[in-house]
């Protein structure tokens, strides 16, 4: 297992639910945490409770990325969390919200990764983290968009972790499911279902950083998940009519 403890990690979407529950677990664990979020004071909230710095950024901003990761620096972990949704047919979406999701989704954890990752490599050690979801390992109906950019996170972290073989530096992505965070009244569209029933961020946050520990290259979370996205990639037809049956 790799130790935590004096390790520096920067966490995104820090300020409520996933991001929040897991800069207080790495804090536990001995870890400077570096925060940043959109939420200033809910963010200043965690940093006190973690002994962590903040710093509020919208990474829906072209230039975000580029000023959380100066202001940051080195850092060995960086954990990317932030994350927006939108529900509803893709005809009936707006373009600036195609956009939003992209840029906060995609592009923002792509440049974050592509700044700190020289200094890992240099150091030889380190770890990315990217949170996606179960909606990036299977086709989600009226969340196209969204499942579209949590599946490339999945693509863009096996690509870098081939890149990084050998060099100290880990990669790992987190697939949680329904989890119970003010994510869908963010998005506009409460979750329609009974089950699954949503787990709570805390749960996310240990599978997290069980990742960075034991160096994990996928978690799901809860852990059943891992079936349907297995199942997705042998029999997809079959998944499809499940789906379509089932929702």
């Amino acid at each position: 297992m790799t130790s935590l403890a004096g390790s520096t990690a920067l966490v995104t979407g820090a300020s409520s639910g996933i991001g929040a529950a897991t800069a207080t677990l790495l804090a536990r664990r001995g870890t400077r945490v570096l925060l940043t979020g959109r939420d200033e004071a809910a963010l200043r909230r965690v940093a006190d409770a973690t002994g962590g710095n903040h710093l509020a950024a919208d990474l829906g901003d072209d230039d975000a990325a580029a000023r959380v990761a100066g202001w940051a620096g080195a850092v060995d972990v960086l954990v990317c969390n932030a994350g927006v949704g939108w529900a509803g047919p893709l005809v009936d979406m707006p373009t600036a919200d195609l956009d939003r999701l992209v840029t906060v989704n995609v592009l923002a954890p792509l440049r974050l990764a592509r700044a700190v990752l020289p200094g890992m490599v240099a150091r030889r050690r380190g770890h990315l983290v990217l949170v996606s979801s179960i909606a990036g390992c299977m086709g989600v109906g009226e969340e196209a968009v969204y499942a579209a950019t949590k599946a490339a996170l999945r693509t863009f972290a096996d690509s870098v972790r081939y890149e990084v073989a050998g060099s100290g530096v880990g990669v790992s992505v987190v697939v949680p499911g329904v989890v119970d965070t003010a994510f869908f009244d963010r998005r506009g569209t409460p979750y329609p279902r009974r089950r699954p029933r949503p787990v709570p961020p805390e749960e996310v946050a240990r599978a997290l950083v069980d990742a960075v520990e034991r160096d994990r290259a996928e978690v799901f979370v809860p852990r059943w998940l891992r079936l349907p996205a297995r199942l997705h990639g042998a029999v997809p037809g079959l998944v499809r009519t499940l789906q379509r049956h089932f929702g």
